[in-house]
């Protein structure tokens, strides 16, 4: 497999530098430049072949959210997968990052290992039922990272608010297993309490969000990472078989788990 072509984009320079050092010691990374602001992003961009960009938001003479908008006139084919390394943890600014194509948001600090990791992903997302078992239970990723990589291949997006109750369903419910048992009236309070919402609302959310992933045409994923068939395309479950499903397949006391 050829190496991943990375363009880092980000004004400050001991940043970029360290992020270039840190990539170029990847076996599997070429490094195949570096920008300062978004204009030099977008030259680069015509000139360089890159697999994935790395970019800063907050930048002078063009900003992230311009150099995403630029980037639609572009050829396909220079047109890089775009992680967005920023300080804008805003709600707002990361729902309109994600509309322009942004496929993960890190705010700043970053943990450079991680960073890896995404690109990583990034990379295979196109391929058709991308996610593996092993996404979901080699050692070391988080529930987090099990729930992003497993909603990402579904195709749920991660600028709806379903995305997010979701989430927090699921997490909930592995803790406390019975709270399934009364969804209505434990697990949507409490998300909505969580996100300062109602429980209808929270509800309403997570319908959609199962809604999105069945009817784009993935529910295979869900089979493919579990290893046996958990869903059908022509039977979508309640929020609360969906929640449940997951919950328990993402446990820690699941026989995958458990080995």
């Amino acid at each position: 497999m050829s190496n991943i072509r990375v363009l880092i984009v980000d004004d400050n320079d001991e940043l970029r530098s360290s992020m270039t050092h840190f990539f170029r010691q990847q076996q599997d990374i070429s490094v195949v430049g570096e920008a300062a602001n978004g204009m030099d992003a977008l030259k680069q961009l015509r000139e360089k072949q890159a697999d994935v960009m790395l970019l800063d938001m907050i930048m002078p003479n063009l900003d992230g959210f311009g150099v995403l908008r630029q980037m639609q006139h572009l050829d396909a084919d220079r047109r890089p997968h775009v992680i967005a390394v920023t300080a804008l943890g805003r709600d707002d600014f990361i729902r309109r990052a994600v509309e322009l194509g942004v496929r993960y948001y890190m705010i700043k600090p970053v943990d450079l290992s991680v960073l890896l990791e995404r690109v990583r992903d990034v990379t295979r997302q196109d391929l058709p039922l991308s996610l593996e078992t092993h996404a979901l239970v080699a050692p070391g990723l988080t529930l987090e990272d099990k729930l992003s990589n497993l909603f990402l291949s579904m195709g749920i997006p991660a600028h709806i608010k379903g995305y997010q109750y979701l989430r927090e369903a699921i997490r909930l419910v592995i803790e406390n297993p019975g709270m399934i048992g009364g969804i209505t009236k434990e697990l949507y309070p409490a998300i909505a309490r969580r996100f300062g919402t109602t429980a209808s609302k929270v509800e309403r959310a997570i319908r959609h969000a199962i809604e999105v992933a069945w009817s784009r045409g993935r529910v295979d994923t869900l089979n493919k990472a579990f290893g046996c068939s958990v869903a059908q395309p022509d039977e979508k479950p309640t929020n609360g078989e969906f929640i449940a499903l997951i919950a328990d397949k993402l446990s820690p006391d699941h026989p995958a788990h458990s080995a």
